[in-house]
């Protein structure tokens, strides 16, 4: 089993604090710190990248490893921005900024960056696991590599389709409950979750057990903190036609839905 390396931590720490306090900067200029998400995805590469620069002789599957954490985060990254863009603060931040008044700007720091930062930093365990093992790869990592392959795909289509729905004005007063979302009511978070986990079984192969804690964490936040439970909350309060959604489809792990009581001629979000 390999131990984590403190000083390629230390290294990859202070490379991720730096981007969220850079990061954070701009969102003083901008009032607006639900920019932080689109940092995200690159806080977790840039961990990795950084802790490639640490070996001498990277490995396949230093290669293997940078390329899909790279590929995500720069989807990821560009996804969220895009969405965001000319929107404003999201609510979300908008009632931590009430919560946290006043002097919001400076709390920030440690109450979004910082924190965002430290979960990044955790998250990217398996890329530190991953990219120094040198170990030969066997079957583990060619089956970790591809569930994190199906896993990024899966939230791209995902993704992609609630994208074209939303683009539509004839469905403004409408649920979303086609392709993968009549399957499950967050398919984007399933794929997210697979994906980790695929990271997490490379980690394994190259004699890191321990970086299991980053899928388990990314499990948690999906399912129970920033995720499923926080985004249904809201949804279900606001669009009484969710509620019947809910009742008919998988909160997570797609499966078939199930059948309606009464199939209104309309599903009229209020």
């Amino acid at each position: 089993m390999i131990l984590p390396d403190p000083s390629a931590a230390a290294w990859a720490m202070a490379a991720v604090l730096a981007a969220a306090l850079a990061t954070w900067l701009v969102s003083l200029i901008k009032r607006d710190v639900s920019i932080v998400d689109s940092l995200w995805g690159p806080m977790i590469a840039l961990a990795g990248w950084v802790y490639a620069s640490q070996i001498a002789e990277p490995g396949p599957r230093t290669t293997l490893v940078l390329t899909l954490a790279s590929l995500w985060a720069l989807r990821l990254s560009v996804y969220i921005t895009w969405r965001n863009h000319g929107r404003g603060e999201d609510r979300r931040y908008q009632a931590i900024r009430a919560r946290n008044q006043p002097h919001f700007e400076f709390k920030s720091l440690y109450l979004v960056f910082g924190l965002q930062a430290l979960l990044a930093w955790i998250v990217a365990w398996p890329l530190m696991a991953g990219v120094t093992g040198t170990s030969a790869m066997t079957w583990l990592t060619f089956l970790g590599a591809g569930l994190w392959a199906f896993g990024l795909a899966f939230e791209t289509l995902a993704d992609h389709q609630m994208a074209r729905f939303k683009s539509d004005l004839a469905n403004r007063t409408t649920i979303m409950a086609r392709g993968l979302w009549a399957w499950s009511r967050h398919p984007n978070y399933f794929g997210e979750c697979l994906l980790w986990w695929g990271a997490g079984l490379v980690a394994v192969d190259a004699g890191a057990p321990w970086a299991l804690v980053s899928p388990v964490l990314m499990t948690v936040l999906l399912l129970r903190v920033s995720g499923v439970t926080l985004l249904e909350k809201d949804l279900s309060a606001q669009r009484p036609a969710y509620r019947d959604y809910m009742a008919r489809t998988s909160a997570f792990i797609p499966w078939p839905p199930r059948p309606r009581l009464h199939r209104p001629r309309h599903e009229v979000l209020s």
